[in-house]
């Protein structure tokens, strides 16, 4: 698949979450929604095949607003998960294998004084994403389909505003070949306050597929009355996808914010889950 594939078959999934919410809980059909997004039923169907893995209905059911509570129902995970279940699973086929270093509270306050971070834009299957590493690892991915690229560059950057800025693609470029087909070993580079780090492994151990709470984070951590600063830690957190902050809905089952859009989060979501239901069904 190329990159080009990439971004238009992201491109197909965001235009049909508009048609699936436009019809107001309605079941499209494969040839109405096809027709709505000027595809002919065939193309579309390889479409999402080649993408997802399922059939465009199997998918829409992924996509509809009450998804998020039926992932609580059948996948939530207390994140007091074994080995045998988490990130290291077997029969996971998208789960990341990651190894992460975390930054000194003293580097951090420094607002990236001192450090050198290179960025560069790629394809993924979700639209172009901006990344940006150290020498120890990725600690920036933005997913920018939503917010623009433009905005994803000074969100970014923002984090570390006494950081050096280098373009570096091709220095990136093997890491992110890991992180987007789940090959090798992908480092990660966390640069955050204590309490944002403690929230962001607590993600890492949230297996794909799978949906937790922010109160369950919280519990996770030791602090169980901080779900507020949780979900503000979660809404912080620097490296999408990787660290699937995706991942945490709110207690009700409702999907809560996603600092890369809303829309985006609900492809994340449904695209995992159906990853997951190839890969039970195979």
């Amino acid at each position: 698949m190329t990159a080009h594939d990439n971004s238009y078959h992201y491109n197909v999934i965001r235009r049909a979450i508009d048609e699936i919410d436009g019809a107001g809980g309605e079941a499209l059909s494969l040839d109405a929604l096809a027709a709505k997004m000027d595809m002919s039923p065939a193309h579309f169907q390889r479409v999402f095949s080649r993408w997802v893995g399922v059939s465009p209905k199997r998918y829409q059911q992924f996509l509809t607003l009450g998804h998020a509570k039926t992932l609580l129902q059948d996948r939530f995970s207390t994140l007091d998960t074994t080995q045998s279940v988490g990130l290291s699973g077997q029969g996971r086929l998208h789960d990341l294998f990651l190894r992460w270093e975390a930054m000194s509270p003293g580097a951090y306050a420094t607002g990236g004084a001192g450090l050198t971070i290179r960025w560069g834009w790629f394809d993924s299957p979700f639209g172009p994403a901006l990344v940006m590493g150290t020498g120890k690892g990725i600690c920036g991915l933005g997913l920018a389909s939503e917010t623009g690229e433009a905005a994803a560059m000074e969100d970014l950057r923002s984090r570390w505003p006494n950081a050096e800025f280098i373009e570096g693609s091709a220095q990136l470029a093997p890491w992110v070949e890991h992180a987007f087909k789940a090959r090798g070993m992908t480092p990660l580079h966390l640069i955050g306050a204590p309490f944002q780090i403690k929230v962001w492994e607590a993600l890492l151990a949230i297996p794909s597929g799978h949906v937790t709470t922010y109160s369950q984070i919280a519990e996770k951590i030791g602090s169980p009355r901080a779900v507020r600063a949780v979900g503000t830690a979660v809404g912080r957190n620097p490296v999408s996808w990787l660290i699937p902050c995706h991942r945490a809905l709110r207690k009700s089952g409702a999907l809560g914010g996603y600092h890369w859009g809303l829309p985006m989060k609900r492809a994340l979501l449904a695209w995992e889950s159906a990853q997951a239901d190839a890969a039970d069904t195979a």
